[in-house]
């Protein structure tokens, strides 16, 4: 069972990611809505690029501001770890986005937006375990 102590940590880092998140999602949705409407790529490739541009500043944002407890100290693995975990977020995302425009018949925005709650709860949960949660030893 979770202590008041480390609710109210998860709870704080749950709502800072969700914040960082948001920003993140911004530039991931603005990189999208740029390279499909103004360069006419195919959704799938462009939320690709994408999401790589949203997960930097999430990267950026979450290590500076959201996490105080850091597993890994070299900041190099840490980074690659991070855009690692990353990986299975964007299967989930293009996953998410096949689903809701491909299947359901959603426009991108409304498709993005599902896709962006589906890989939120993906990343923080294993980003959260894996790179920020203090060791046992701790």
């Amino acid at each position: 069972m979770l202590s008041m102590r480390t609710t109210g940590r998860w709870i704080r880092e749950a709502c800072g990611y969700g914040l960082a998140s948001v920003v993140a999602l911004g530039v991931d949705m603005g990189v999208l809505h740029g390279l499909v409407d103004e360069l006419g790529w195919h959704y799938l490739a462009a939320s690709a690029l994408a999401f790589l541009a949203g997960a930097t500043v999430s990267y950026l944002l979450s290590v500076r501001f959201v996490f105080s407890t850091r597993k890994l100290q070299n900041v190099y693995l840490e980074c690659i770890a991070f855009f690692t975990l990353g990986l299975v977020g964007l299967a989930v995302n293009a996953g998410a986005l096949f689903i809701a425009i491909g299947t359901v018949g959603l426009g991108l925005t409304a498709g993005k937006l599902f896709a962006a709650g589906c890989t939120f709860a993906a990343n923080f949960v294993l980003r959260r375990r894996l790179l920020f949660t203090p060791t046992r030893s701790a």
